[in-house]
């Protein structure tokens, strides 16, 4: 393990808050890899040096000044709800925590601007003030900060609507602060965006996002079973199209998870249904029951009907989609892993179907419906029952070569997780923006490796910047 000067640093960055109690430091050095059992075994020794907490950005810019002169590696670290070590600091260093830059700066007509540490809720809350809201979050909005959102995350609730994080309008403008020896702020917008989404703070510290806002609706929790998982997942995706029925999340979860892990809404379902869990609108509520009652779905839930003390004891349905899902199952069964695969527009439920039915129990269905290029179809979550890496190496391999690609959520690289594309475009931008490699180091293969081919086949979710049209 490399020994960096850290007393030396600390005396460059008198006035801004660090902590080196190794207790938090180890703290501060997880997100939630364990998700991974394969991350788990390579990640788990894996500690930062020291935090730095800066307070604003003229603070990150001297830590990243000094970080440059002392050769010391520099992790971003948003609130660690990550899940596959994108936050997690493999040459040790500095755990850069931007829990601090959390100020909301303008809630505007269509638009907020936030510092990145911002939690999304808090965020949520001031619009709502104004009758707007945050369109897309993670499961976890409670807790994840915005800027950790778009350096780690893909989409999540509000994509049905509004799609992916990769989708042109998604995210407006984005500050970030170079790692140089006079660091830069750059303002980066349109396709220049793609240098840093879902980069893992490799290329650059997001400190100040500006994204779009929409409508605010009075949301309802739905839940309907179904006898066969096939129908659920029909019933989404026909759900899902219905333009005039505003919606914000639609998931489908395969028998008898729902039952098993729910607990706090165990009382509602039923160990041999299958679910869909959609977040309506109010005014929407009766359309969708129509539509349910023609495709012969049982309601099990609705929120809107709920007495005063049991809305307080359920967590909000999108708590129980997207990587909540998981997370509520692991609590139950400590085995229990996952996937992150994508179904392609137009045999998308189909081909779910056929999947669910080639592993059985093994492989727990459960599709999260989006739109993706302008169309409908689903991103699935499938929980697996884990047994050893190789059979969860060949659980992949067996989706891939059945047509449903697959994100690994096993690997903790840019390219190998199969989320971001390196290439020439965006090697030069690293060479420019961190010329020393010192942003999160380990993350981008083609950093490390001059030898990688990264113009393999692989399907990507976000495109390579060639192919985005970003030029050197």
């Amino acid at each position: 393990m490399t020994t960096y000067d850290i007393a030396g640093l600390k005396s460059r960055l008198g006035g801004i808050r660090t902590e080196e109690n190794p207790a938090l430091v180890k703290q501060k050095s997880r997100d939630f890899y364990w998700y991974s059992p394969t991350l788990k075994r390579q990640l788990d020794h894996v500690v930062g040096d020291i935090i730095v907490s800066p307070a604003n950005e003229a603070e990150v810019i001297r830590t990243l000044a000094a970080a440059y002169e002392l050769g010391i590696p520099v992790t971003p670290r948003g609130t660690g709800t990550g899940n596959y070590g994108q936050a997690m600091p493999l040459s040790g260093g500095i755990v850069l925590d931007l829990a601090g830059l959390n100020t909301v700066i303008a809630v505007q007509p269509g638009r907020f601007v936030a510092e990145a540490g911002a939690v999304i809720a808090d965020i949520d809350k001031l619009a709502r003030g104004q009758a707007q809201e945050v369109r897309m979050h993670p499961s976890t909005y409670a807790t994840a900060s915005v800027g950790g959102f778009i350096a780690g995350g893909s989409g999540g609730v509000g994509s049905i609507t509004w799609g992916g994080l990769r989708d042109a309008g998604n995210v407006i403008r984005l500050k970030v602060v170079t790692m140089e020896a006079e660091p830069r702020v750059l303002e980066l917008t349109g396709d220049d965006l793609h240098k840093v989404a879902h980069a893992y703070g490799t290329n650059g510290i997001i400190t100040e996002v500006e994204m779009p806002l929409g409508p605010a609706y009075a949301w309802v929790d739905l839940i309907f079973g179904f006898d066969t998982f096939e129908r659920a997942a029909g019933f989404a995706n026909s759900l899902g199209e219905q333009d005039g029925i505003a919606k914000k999340n639609l998931t489908v979860i395969a028998a008898p998870a729902p039952h098993s892990y729910f607990l706090r809404h165990q009382d509602y379902l039923q160990p041999d249904s299958h679910v869909v869990i959609a977040m309506i609108a109010d005014f929407a509520v009766d359309a969708t029951l129509a539509l349910a009652r023609r495709a012969s779905a049982e309601l099990l839930f609705r929120s809107d009907v709920l007495a005063d003390d049991d809305k307080k004891r359920l967590p909000p349905g999108f708590e129980l989609t997207w990587n909540h899902t998981t997370l509520r199952a692991l609590r139950i069964d400590p085995a229990i892993t996952y996937l992150q695969t994508l179904y392609p527009f137009p045999d998308q439920v189909a081909l779910a179907a056929k999947l669910h039915a080639h592993f059985g129990d093994e492989v727990i269905g459960h599709l999260e419906f989006v739109r993706f290029d302008g169309k409908v179809t689903c991103f699935g979550l499938p929980m697996v029952r884990f047994t050893t890496e190789e059979r969860l190496d060949e659980i992949v391999r067996i989706h891939e070569d059945m047509g449903a690609p697959v994100f690994n959520p096993h690997r903790y690289t840019l390219e190998e997780g199969g989320m971001k594309q390196t290439d020439d475009v965006q090697l030069a931008f690293k060479k420019e923006a961190d010329p020393k490699g010192l942003l999160n180091p380990g993350k981008m293969i083609a950093w490390e490796d001059p030898s990688y081919d990264y113009k393999s086949g692989k399907h990507f979710l976000f495109k390579s910047l060639a192919e985005a049209g970003v030029a050197e």
